[in-house]
């Protein structure tokens, strides 16, 4: 089969490799019909994930259909349409009991980590993968919801909400400001009216992401490299800041932005992925009163915001800008990589025939 296979910092092919095989009863193998591309695996590209071996198949976002199934798999049949999950879960470990699906301690990729697609393991693009732990790793597509809709349920939307609206407690009448109008704060801004936030406020350098921001949820949107931008913020509230500031990018000026715009007692949820250090002045913060969270998607959220998708509460399908076939997947990661330019937000990566 063809795969994009890593083959260090600022390296990647599209080459011939191994089809993937049952390597435990619980595994299944996934035909890839529709996956995407993440910031993350830009990451990955830059250095930045050094747990990433060459050799490794990249992606943790798909859609596809089941061709072969572990003899201890219970719910899941060949030829089910299924999402995968960023997240695996063995659904027994001390970490899954407790719904923290991020960090299973089950075997596979055997690190306390639950991302292992194009991480531990190999991933989502290939035109074949194999999923460990399936009964608790997938989720059954219901009739109705596209291959399109549904890739965005891999990773953005439950990693916007958990770790943005959710780790942020918004609560209603918040004013949120979601620093980054990439995929994922968009996530964050079209699920944070799920928790009854007033004002959503979208930051960011691209206008054209700004523009685009308008239609994902935000009230209103604030030009971050203008002179006066923290005003600007300032006036949409009280003048004390935000409740809720949700750092998107992950670069140090993001995260102090969000600082610089959170009110006493507010919360900053970091959702971005650092490849630096941040410096954390607990000299000036301590006495605001500020919480900040972070971390690892569980996903947990993903069969709710399935429900919500399949009722067309949720339009999943607009995060999706530009379309290619899997033999494309070098041209998808140009179009990716240059979205300044591209304005790409999720670009589709489609099984042909």
């Amino acid at each position: 089969m063809k795969a994009l296979v890593y083959q260090g910092p600022g390296k990647k092919q599209w080459m011939e490799v191994p089809a993937p095989q049952l390597l435990n009863d619980s595994d299944v193998v996934v035909r890839v019909d529709t996956t995407t591309i993440c910031g993350t695996d830009l990451h990955i590209l830059k250095g930045d994930v050094p747990a990433v071996s060459i050799g490794r198949i990249l992606g943790h976002e798909g859609v596809g259909t089941i061709s072969e199934v572990g003899s201890g798999v219970k719910d899941f049949s060949v030829g089910d349409r299924v999402i995968i999950s960023c997240i695996k879960s063995c659904g027994h470990c001390v970490n899954c009991r407790a719904g923290l699906y991020s960090h299973c301690l089950g075997e596979e990729g055997a690190s306390g980590i639950g991302w292992v697609f194009g991480h531990l393991i190999d991933g989502t693009q290939a035109e074949y993968v194999r999923v460990p732990y399936a009964d608790n790793s997938l989720h059954k597509l219901p009739e109705g919801v596209t291959d399109i809709a549904a890739v965005m349920l891999s990773d953005i939307l439950p990693t916007g909400f958990e770790i943005g609206v959710l780790a942020g407690h918004v609560r209603p009448g918040d004013v949120v400001a979601v620093i980054g109008a990439g995929p994922v704060g968009l996530a964050s801004m079209m699920t944070a009216g799920l928790c009854g936030a007033a004002t959503i406020i979208a930051l960011d350098l691209d206008r054209g992401r700004l523009e685009q921001a308008k239609s994902f949820g935000a009230t209103d949107t604030v030009v971050s490299d203008t002179a006066d931008w923290k005003e600007q913020v300032l006036a949409l509230t009280d003048g004390a800041g935000v409740d809720v500031a949700i750092e998107a990018v992950g670069v140090p000026e993001t995260f102090a932005v969000a600082l610089n715009i959170v009110r006493p007692g507010g919360h900053v949820a970091n959702v971005g992925v650092h490849g630096e250090a941040v410096t954390l002045h607990l000299e000036e913060l301590w006495i605001r009163n500020i919480t900040i969270t972070m971390g690892l998607v569980n996903a947990n959220t993903t069969p709710m915001l399935l429900k919500l998708v399949a009722s067309h509460k949720l339009a999943a399908e607009r995060f999706a800008t530009h379309f290619f076939t899997l033999d494309q997947m070098l041209e998808a990661y140009e179009t990716f990589s240059n979205a300044a330019t591209t304005k790409a937000l999720k670009v589709i990566i489609s099984r042909v025939g």
